[in-house]
């Protein structure tokens, strides 16, 4: 009887061997899959940092750009403004679509009766186009 008593001792035994080692390569292909789950991880929050550095800093180019063609604009329209050929043409033209004529233009524009012609000839060609269109 003892001896099937130390056969059974020596099956449990074995038993609890295989079980634990086992259980240890289980454990170690799980603490191996962590690893590699963490270093995916890691890579993927690297490339989103990269790419939001990214982003705001095409931002704030961006918003510097807008700033420039801003500050453009702004520099143009005054130059617009202080040059008075410009303004002239500018006012002569609003007073061709109100219905002006050459006579017109020479006297409130402070144009020559040349270029009021043009400007005449000019805005008729533009409007014929409008006018045959509605037709």
């Amino acid at each position: 009887m003892n001896v099937m008593i130390w056969i059974g001792f020596t099956v449990v035994a074995l038993l609890a061997v295989v079980a634990t080692v086992y259980s240890l390569r289980a454990h170690r292909q799980l603490q191996q899959h962590q690893r590699q789950y963490e270093a995916l991880i890691n890579v993927l929050r690297n490339e989103i940092q990269a790419m939001t550095s990214s982003s705001i800093g095409m931002g704030h180019r961006l918003v510097d750009i807008e700033s420039r063609l801003n500050i453009t604009a702004e520099k143009q329209q005054e130059l617009a403004n202080r040059d008075p050929g410009v303004l002239a043409y500018n006012q002569a033209a609003r007073l061709m679509e109100m219905g002006a004529d050459v006579d017109d233009l020479v006297q409130n524009c402070g144009i020559g009766r040349p270029e009021a012609e043009l400007m005449a000839l000019l805005h008729k060609e533009v409007a014929a186009p409008q006018v045959r269109g509605r037709r």
